[in-house]
């Protein structure tokens, strides 16, 4: 398969995905790799033959789905994030939740991959900032739609090159190196409850007050989608709540957030 014959085979398969093209111009080579050795298995020699597949064979639309996936994750990546997120954000929503009464912060990490995010946030807490926020706990939710990498984040054991943005304390405080690899202090995996969901259609229960939507609906999603996904995340984050998403992205142009007054930060390419 050529390379202009793998974009005309993608700018046809994504709407019908719900997903938008300028979202995948710097990954479409991953992609087209992952379709050829799909093709390759199924012994289907041509775009055309495989789109006269999907046709005939609907199921295999989710094979598709999942090679649209791209999950690019590391440890406090974008650390002008979590820079924000230690010295305002996270202190902010404590003082709020203690003033209502609240012991706990509850955070979701939509599209966590590997699990690099939310255990971001955990070790953040806990080496960073839960001695100067006595009273308060921070307890984060991890969503992902593909359970290849919810089983990675679980086992919770990382190369090198996943690490290596990380500030060299944090990393020394939280992590065991083990036969080449980083492994997670148990007690910061129990921080985290992993679920496999998919944010086109499902979201966990509750509110929240911190969501992270970083690279993913505001990427890959088709506006429409964007704004479905937006709406539902909203509905989910609590009065005062921060929504952050990734520094390449902003919201659909015409997102309205006025019946959200409350939400105080979105972060985007100003962190």
């Amino acid at each position: 398969m050529t390379k202009s014959e793998c974009l005309e085979l993608l700018r046809w398969a994504l709407p019908r995905l719900r997903l938008r093209w300028p979202g995948f111009r710097r990954v479409h080579r991953q992609v087209c790799r992952r379709i050829q050795r799909r093709m390759d298995e199924l012994g289907v020699d041509s775009p055309a033959a495989y789109r006269s597949h999907l046709d005939r064979h609907p199921e295999e639309w989710a094979h598709l789905d999942a090679m649209c996936r791209i999950p690019i994750s590391r440890f406090f990546r974008d650390r002008g994030v979590f820079t924000a997120l230690q010295a305002r954000v996270l202190p902010a929503l404590a003082r709020q939740a203690r003033d209502q009464g609240r012991d706990a912060l509850r955070a979701w990490s939509a599209g966590c991959a590997s699990g690099e995010e939310p255990y971001s946030l955990a070790i953040l807490w806990r080496h960073g900032l839960a001695t100067h926020l006595p009273g308060v706990r921070l307890c984060v939710v991890a969503t992902d739609a593909d359970p290849h990498l919810l089983e990675r984040a679980r086992s919770a054991c990382y190369p090198w090159s996943s690490l290596k943005e990380m500030p060299p304390a944090l990393r020394a405080a939280a992590f065991t190196r083990s036969e080449g690899v980083y492994c997670l202090q148990s007690a910061l995996r129990q921080e985290v409850y992993l679920r496999r969901q998919d944010i086109r259609r499902e979201q966990p229960e509750g509110l929240f007050d911190l969501i992270l939507c970083r690279n993913l609906a505001f990427t890959y999603f088709e506006p429409a989608l964007q704004r479905d996904v937006l709406a539902r995340m909203l509905a989910h984050l609590r009065n005062g709540g921060a929504l952050v998403i990734g520094s390449d992205e902003s919201l659909p142009e015409d997102s309205d957030l006025s019946p959200w007054p409350g939400i105080q930060w979105v972060y985007g390419r100003d962190c």
